[in-house]
């Protein structure tokens, strides 16, 4: 994994409708995209933990292109991103994230088919940690994961968002 210490991450704060989310971006890419109505402390400690040392800088222009495709996909105009992204995990992170990003928009998968997708069918548990720990909301999708028997489980943000998105994305 390339050292994470001593970058660069701009954010800013994006509004849609009653949702205010935090954005961050490294001269790489998106690299995070935080919960709804959160503080700013959420993007504050989940750089310190992923990018230690790294300077925060406010900079709404940079994150402007980011900003742009979110609030198209929100407004139901988009179905797929085309920024760039600047996000490490694991190998095992890296294939769960990966399997992610191959859902179709307007589709859900469950847990245990992720698992599957990456050749790893027993660790289904592992996947949903991995899903958990998805720093990209909404452009890794992580709110197309259902529980097997359909129920909407777990989402860092929230299971009103997680509604919301998934609603958008059938139309509805």
């Amino acid at each position: 994994m390339e050292n994470q210490t001593n970058k660069t991450i701009y954010w800013s704060l994006l509004t849609h409708e009653d949702w205010n989310l935090y954005i961050a971006a490294t001269s790489k890419g998106l690299c995070y995209v935080g919960s709804p109505n959160q503080p700013v402390v959420e993007l504050i400690s989940w750089a310190g933990n992923r990018f230690p040392g790294s300077s925060l800088v406010e900079e709404a222009a940079f994150l402007q292109p980011y900003a742009k495709e979110l609030i198209e996909y929100f407004q139901g105009e988009r179905t797929s991103f085309t920024i760039s992204f600047d996000f490490q995990g694991t190998a095992f992170q890296m294939a769960v994230w990966k399997a992610l990003s191959d859902i179709p928009y307007g589709e859900t998968q469950s847990y245990s088919d992720i698992a599957h997708a990456i050749q790893k069918p027993a660790s289904v548990r592992a996947v949903g940690a991995a899903i958990g720990a998805n720093p990209i909301l909404i452009t890794i999708p992580c709110h197309r994961v259902i529980g097997k028997n359909g129920a909407l489980t777990g989402y860092r943000g929230g299971l009103d968002m997680k509604v919301k998105l998934l609603q958008l994305e059938r139309g509805e």
